[in-house]
């Protein structure tokens, strides 16, 4: 059911994608292709340097058993499995899980540092978009604009609130796994490995360490800070130059628009929409503001099919020295 719900989105996604088009003009569109496709070049391999710091938080949760350079990679795959597959949101994390376990055996480790993790980003997003609102009003006096993506924030609020309450309290993945069990039978591949109340200690033991959590969400917001560059180089390369905080507010503010909008595979439509707005907010005009948004696109499909394309052929190369040994 759940995956028959994945596909079923990208229809709805592509048609939103296609009324933007439609609104913005096919002609506008296509004419910030040739320029897009440029820009592009050069923003695909810059987008690996925020992925290295996100790696560096990822890491210290948990507690530097991996090495850097396998947990960066495994973040690219992460990321392009949640953006360009129908994983329904999660996708990229269960990957991630697998890929670490393939060097970490302890799997209820692995899996508490992503979930804490995970935890951890949905705390750097609220504060990066908190910080856009303000760059925002700074740089452009939009008040009305701001009200409104601030009051977007506080009412998709709770959520986060609920599922961290859940975590804190403990018990939440012991109790999982007995429903799984009952749904699934206790000898179902996906609960050989995974123990619940093992699980639970794990993330508990991490929660408590607030200085370990203050280094991770540093490192993650200075990831998110540092992606903002794309916008500002994108910009600057298409005529139409911001500043670093008109640029931090376009990037903050798109990244939040994109995960409050997360039941739309890839964010197709949304995100385009989300810059289009933002970077006339910030005073860009039209096509640069199309241009912008193809760039962030075809990046992003660019530098996801390499990571993908890398993740299979090590799948590849696993399961033929599995079959060799």
């Amino acid at each position: 059911m759940l995956r028959w719900l994945a596909w079923a989105r990208w229809p709805l996604a592509v048609g939103i994608l296609g009324a933007f088009a439609m609104h913005e003009g096919f002609a506008d569109v296509l004419r910030g292709i040739p320029q897009a496709g440029v820009a592009m070049l050069w923003l695909v391999p810059f987008h690996a340097l925020p992925l290295l710091l996100d790696a560096c938080g990822w890491r210290l949760l948990l507690g530097r058993l991996a090495p850097l350079r396998v947990l960066w990679w495994i973040a690219a795959v992460r990321e392009s499995v949640s953006r360009l597959l129908p994983a329904a949101g999660v996708g990229g994390e269960l990957v991630g899980i697998r890929l670490a376990n393939w060097y970490i055996t302890d799997i209820n480790r692995v899996s508490a540092s992503v979930i804490v993790e995970v935890l951890v980003t949905i705390v750097v997003q609220y504060a990066f978009s908190a910080l856009g609102l303000l760059l925002l009003v700074a740089t452009t006096q939009a008040f009305a604009g701001v009200r409104l993506i601030g009051l977007a924030l506080l009412l998709s609020l709770p959520i986060p609130i609920v599922f961290f309450i859940l975590v804190r309290r403990g018990g939440l993945f012991q109790a999982l796994e007995k429903h799984a069990a009952r749904w699934l039978g206790s000898s179902h591949r996906l609960l050989s490995k995974l123990d619940g109340a093992q699980l639970d200690r794990e993330i508990d033991t991490l929660m408590r360490r607030p200085g370990l959590l203050a280094c991770a969400f540093a490192w993650q917001l200075a990831g998110y800070m540092l992606g903002a560059l794309e916008v500002y180089w994108a910009l600057a390369f298409f005529g139409h130059p911001v500043s670093i905080a008109s640029a931090l507010a376009v990037e903050a503010l798109t990244q939040a628009v994109r995960h409050a909008a997360f039941f739309m595979p890839a964010g197709l439509g949304v995100q385009e929409a989300a810059i289009m707005v933002l970077a006339h907010m910030a005073g860009v005009d039209r096509e640069a503001g199309i241009a912008l948004a193809l760039v962030k696109r075809m990046r992003e499909v660019l530098f996801g099919c390499i990571a993908l394309a890398g993740w299979q052929l090590a799948e590849v190369r696993r399961n033929a020295r599995s079959r060799l040994t």
